[in-house]
């Protein structure tokens, strides 16, 4: 399955180290769960994953971005013309699209099915239950 995370389940599986999202991202690690990306996510990972009032491990936090950066799919995504509730989630919506991935959120209603179109939005646990059936 290839998915695209947003930037929530990243900060999340970060924290805790259990739980869906860290389960997630070590599939990630293991190689058993694609993930597609493009720059403007791979900003929003670091810039909000520093921010000092989540306080991450920064060797952590560089080590995720340093592999997401060599393991992930590499999208260059059409612009779309979707009413998203917040605009800073519209690059997550462009990848998933572009490269038919699952886009997995800690928050479905910034993703309402009215502007996804094509793309599945999963909760952490839906997408850990889908690749288990």
């Amino acid at each position: 399955m290839k998915v695209v995370l947003d930037t929530n389940v990243v900060v999340s599986g970060l924290l805790t180290r259990t739980g869906a999202c860290s389960l997630i991202l070590d599939l990630i690690v293991d190689g058993r769960l694609v993930v597609a990306v493009d720059s403007r996510m791979l900003d929003e990972y670091e810039r909000v994953c520093g921010e000092p009032r989540l306080a991450l491990d920064a060797d952590a936090v560089r080590e995720l971005l340093h592999l997401l950066g060599d393991v992930a799919d590499k999208v260059t995504a059409a612009p779309l013309k979707a009413d998203v509730p917040d605009p800073d989630d519209l690059p997550f919506l462009e990848v998933a699209t572009e490269a038919d991935a699952v886009l997995v959120t800690g928050n479905k209603k910034h993703f309402p099915r009215r502007v996804t179109g094509p793309v599945r939005v999963m909760s952490p646990r839906e997408c850990l239950d889908a690749l288990r059936s």
